[in-house]
């Protein structure tokens, strides 16, 4: 058998097992589960559930009111991302704020601090174990650090804005700092 036959032959019969291979790694791979069933108090004071925003998609981001820079700017990019979006689609979309730091983090706190960044945010609030609760269930983070006890401390926390479907289920996220224009655009082709 001529040597360039064999190399060629070589050739498809990796390409094919690589192929192979791929499939049968991400069909056998279990899914990653994010989100999933909450009840909290809105900042309105009224006590809400994921039920309550059932057949629209979610723009979940978990911060505190607290935060020096990172909350406002995440908060700020998804209030530009949602003003870059037309009726139809903002119609579809509910951007959701839950603190990490409920202690602080009263409902009438909550009033104040989401309409700066849109009209149709929602700040959620919980007890702690309510809190800690939604954060586990979207593979998320938070940590306490610095005095507690004069109150006097900061929250480290992850930074991801998670895309829930109408189902309920993890669509995506958006990484800190993601361009307003970036998540606008996403929304406008998932919605």
């Amino acid at each position: 058998m001529p040597r360039i036959l064999v190399i060629a032959l070589v050739a498809v019969v990796v390409v094919i097992s690589a192929i192979v291979g791929r499939s049968q790694m991400t069909s056998d791979q279990p899914k990653i589960q994010i989100g999933g069933p909450f009840t909290l108090t809105d900042h309105t004071g009224k006590r809400v559930s994921d039920k309550d925003y059932a057949g629209k998609y979610m723009l979940v981001y978990f911060g505190y009111t607290f935060c020096p820079d990172v909350c406002p700017t995440s908060l700020s990019i998804v209030g530009d991302a949602l003003g870059q979006l037309d009726a139809d689609t903002l119609d579809k979309v509910v951007p959701i704020f839950i603190t990490v730091d409920p202690e602080r983090d009263t409902v009438e706190l909550m009033a104040s601090y989401v309409p700066h960044f849109h009209d149709k945010m929602v700040g959620l609030t919980g007890t702690v174990a309510e809190v800690k609760s939604v954060v586990k269930a979207y593979k998320a983070y938070f940590a306490k650090t610095g005095n507690e006890t004069n109150g006097n401390y900061t929250v480290d926390h992850s930074s991801r804005t998670y895309l829930m479907g109408p189902d309920g289920v993890y669509v995506t996220s958006f990484a800190h700092a993601t361009p307003a224009d970036n998540m606008a655009k996403k929304l406008a082709e998932t919605f």
